[in-house]
């Protein structure tokens, strides 16, 4: 099995990225590959000006393609998910996420953008026909404290991001299960 992680965040390292890097450390330890993109992989131009057919844009194309998952986390400003992955999302197919199972994450300066995830990001990620859009997890500043390129994570999140990854895991090997004969006919 093969999942995309996408860090949202213009800024590297960043709260967003470490509860991706916390994910693919899960992931791999169940023998999922995961292959990590964030925003720094793509040249701001090419975002910029839209270029559907950008080197970096065509390769995350083709990871995708082969992804049975993936993992978004966005930082949270004025209440939405950041526009440089808006403009990545933008330049996806309408189909790109289709037969997917997407799970977000988002982090925010205070509990006041914890509706972030429903109200904002999980309408575009159904408009690319997401399969399975996972409930996600948000983590305020408190609760994920970056120290240089290490964070320290909440217990707090780290439970509720277990949880989402075990079902994450779940739905991904039920896209690989073969479709019994009597349904088939």
């Amino acid at each position: 099995m093969r999942v995309i992680t996408l860090a949202g965040s213009p800024r590297f390292p960043s709260r967003s990225t470490s509860l991706l890097t916390y994910s693919q450390h899960i992931l791999e330890s169940h023998g999922v590959e995961v292959i990590p993109w964030n925003i720094q992989h793509f040249e701001p131009d090419d975002l910029i000006q839209a270029r559907f057919d950008a080197p970096a844009m065509t390769l995350f194309k083709e990871d995708l393609a082969s992804a049975s998952g993936i993992i978004i986390a966005t930082p949270v400003y004025k209440a939405s998910y950041s526009g440089v992955l808006k403009t990545v999302l933008d330049l996806l197919p309408e189909r790109a996420l289709e037969n997917k199972v997407v799970l977000p994450l988002a982090t925010a300066g205070s509990q006041a953008h914890m509706l972030a995830i429903d109200y904002a990001l999980k309408p575009v990620l159904s408009t690319l026909k997401a399969r399975d859009i996972l409930q996600g997890v948000f983590a305020d500043d408190s609760q994920v404290i970056q120290d240089g390129p290490q964070a320290r994570i909440a217990d707090m999140i780290t439970g509720r991001l277990n949880k989402e990854l075990e079902t994450f895991l779940q739905a991904i090997r039920r896209l690989k299960a073969p479709v019994p004969a009597a349904l088939v006919s």
